[in-house]
């Protein structure tokens, strides 16, 4: 599949964004990270910068964006539609979990903020049913698709948190989650990619025309001798040599570098952690900008078998 910016972008903002939305909301109420009102304000901020960023791009894909407001009519069949009604709906628990934190109202914050983090959670989830419901496209119509969408987002919160609550000097907590998850993410990537590597294709020109008892078989001519829609959407290609030299580099530096540097940052504490978690913060979305980019590179519509056979 060709990997548009725009939902490269889309999925790993707005996954960051809403992981950073539910840590916020689930453990600032409940007191597991001391961070002063101004800087819980301040994470509640980016979270929903980067969630509004992430939603904005994604319509940017779209064939007329003046009817993106559409989408979220069919929500008793889309999941499209069911991540745009989830999304409109966190907003809700989100501005009055920052009312609730600027008038210092801890009831009000904890509500909103539990409610604020099961939308995230509910939002994201969404998000991955979009590809995981696409029967045509093998890599995504997966068991371990959503859960990796949900251990991204996770994740890559969890740093952003241990990034901002170290500046409060309180980021052991995040700091601690963003290691657990971070190895958690990885390791579901490592295995989804195992199981898409070694997977049979889903059907194969053979089987497609019955023709496999008489043996190979290949198109004789291209349905189109130009250009179209779906060779550019859906035809795009990558090398297997670069496949695995992006897989390294999300590995390392999406993955291990930022958990490794969030261990550093609970063992140095101080200046030096938030400077390590700040690093690591960047690093771990640089990567994830890969590891999303490489989900669509690498996915394999069964359209594209009247086009090269295979």
């Amino acid at each position: 599949m060709n990997p548009a910016p725009s939902i490269v972008f889309f999925t790993t903002a707005s996954g960051a964004g809403y992981g950073l939305l539910f840590w916020l909301g689930l453990l600032r109420p409940l007191g597991l990270v001391a961070m002063s009102p101004m800087a819980a304000l301040v994470a509640l901020v980016m979270a929903l910068v980067l969630i509004t960023a992430g939603l904005l791009s994604s319509t940017l894909h779209l064939g007329n964006p003046k009817r993106a407001w559409r989408a979220v009519s069919q929500w008793r069949s889309s999941w499209l539609s069911r991540e745009g009604v989830a999304a409109i709906l966190t907003y809700i628990p989100a501005l009055l979990l920052g009312l609730g934190l600027w008038v210092d109202a801890p009831a009000l914050a904890l509500i909103a903020g539990l409610l604020a983090a099961a939308g995230a959670f509910a939002t994201v989830y969404c998000t991955g049913m979009i590809y995981a419901s696409l029967k045509p496209i093998r890599q995504w119509h997966h068991p371990l698709v959503v859960p990796g969408y949900l251990a991204l987002s996770a994740f890559s919160g969890a740093v952003l948190l241990a990034m901002l609550a170290a500046f409060s000097g309180s980021g052991a907590v995040p700091a601690l989650l963003a290691i657990l998850t971070g190895a958690a993410a990885l390791l579901l990537k490592r295995a989804y990619w195992q199981a898409i590597d070694t997977a049979p294709p889903i059907a194969t020109i053979e089987s497609a025309t019955t023709l496999g008892f008489i043996g190979k078989t290949r198109p004789l001519d291209p349905p189109h001798t130009e250009q179209n829609y779906l060779l550019r959407e859906m035809g795009f290609r990558i090398a297997r040599k670069h496949a695995t030299k992006l897989r390294l580099v999300a590995q390392l530096g999406g993955f291990a570098l930022p958990a490794l540097l969030a261990l550093l940052a609970l063992l140095a504490g101080g200046t030096a952690a938030a400077l390590a978690l700040t690093l690591g913060a960047i690093l771990a979305l640089a990567g994830l900008l890969v590891e999303r980019w490489l989900m669509f590179a690498e996915a394999t519509h069964t359209v594209t078998l009247y086009y090269r056979g295979s």
